[in-house]
């Protein structure tokens, strides 16, 4: 065991819970030499433009009026203020590949829980870095990976919804993996009325059951949040599962009802979606990245200046 632990406030329960409800536990990663308003700046201010998006969001968070931007130009320092003043957020994904300081923070991450959970064994981890400005929203969706938030500036309201019907179907999940769109997913208000709803502050971090539907409202201040996924084994075998499942529906016209991951029907329904998955007849076209419209204005902080079109 580490001798400074990530986690602050785990307990035997936790690892029993895991999985299964959500969960808000302790951290220090807030106070960690990497997530300093001065490493933020650095960091942000060389991040590649491959491995970033700017969003504009519109009246209260629609996602129809979304607007992809860039960020050249400007310090690392008047881009996150630029994000505080505004309404944009940057999304920095891949953490661990542009910086293999913050990969080391991750494994020991993943380290620590297998401590704690010496049946937990995950592969395929992800990382990255969501700066986002006052009241911006995450729009209800869910995921396909197992998922963490951690909080690191600022302050979130997190609702987070059973994953059963009517707030997310077998259909719908096959949607996702068959179109990698995770948002435009089926909303009612009253939803929120069986949501289990968390307030996040620096130090705060959740973790929800696999699929569940959720969408986040920033508080009015500026946010800076860490966002982790992963699979297990039987995650990757759910997903196959999900992958073919979606495949004998909208291909076949079938009503697969079995979700099971193991014995001959997972391992038939394994072959299938292997067989087909990377096909044109099944794989999504490549969405090409959309043009930036916008660039954060260097001399109006919090205000952007339109790109015009080539």
């Amino acid at each position: 065991m580490r001798q400074e632990p990530i986690f602050t406030s785990w307990l035997p329960r936790h690892a029993e819970l895991w999985g299964h409800a959500p969960m808000r536990l302790k951290h220090r990663l807030h106070e960690h030499e990497l997530f300093t308003n001065e490493a933020l700046a650095r960091l942000v201010e060389s991040y590649p433009r491959e491995h970033y998006n700017l969003v504009q969001w519109g009246e209260h968070g629609a996602s129809g009026s979304w607007r992809e931007g860039e960020i050249r130009g400007l310090s690392g320092g008047e881009i996150i203020d630029s994000i505080a003043k505004g309404r944009v957020w940057i999304n920095m994904r891949n953490l661990p590949t542009v910086d293999p300081r913050y990969g080391e923070v991750m494994n020991g991450i993943f380290e620590e829980l297998e401590d704690y959970m010496p049946a937990f064994r995950t592969f395929t981890r992800k990382l990255g870095l969501l700066i986002s400005s006052p009241l911006s929203r995450t729009l209800y969706h869910a995921d396909l990976p197992g998922q963490s938030l951690w909080q690191i500036r600022g302050v979130k309201r997190v609702y987070i919804y059973p994953n059963a019907a009517p707030f997310i179907t077998p259909e719908l999940i096959e949607r996702v993996a068959l179109s990698g769109v995770e948002v435009n997913m089926p909303f009612e208000p009253w939803y929120d009325e069986h949501a289990t709803v968390i307030d996040i502050e620096p130090g705060d971090m959740l973790h929800w059951p696999l699929n569940a539907p959720h969408r986040v409202d920033n508080h009015d201040c500026l946010n800076v949040s860490m966002t982790m996924e992963y699979f297990t084994d039987d995650i990757r075998r759910t997903h196959m599962v999900t992958v073919a499942n979606g495949i004998l529906r909208s291909k076949l016209g079938l009503k697969p009802r079995e979700r099971t991951i193991t014995g001959p029907a997972f391992w038939s329904k394994a072959v299938l979606q292997r067989a087909l998955r990377d096909t044109s007849w099944v794989k999504r076209q490549n969405r090409a990245r959309r043009a930036p419209e916008f660039r954060l204005d260097p001399t109006r902080p919090g205000c952007v200046a339109e790109i015009e079109a080539a």
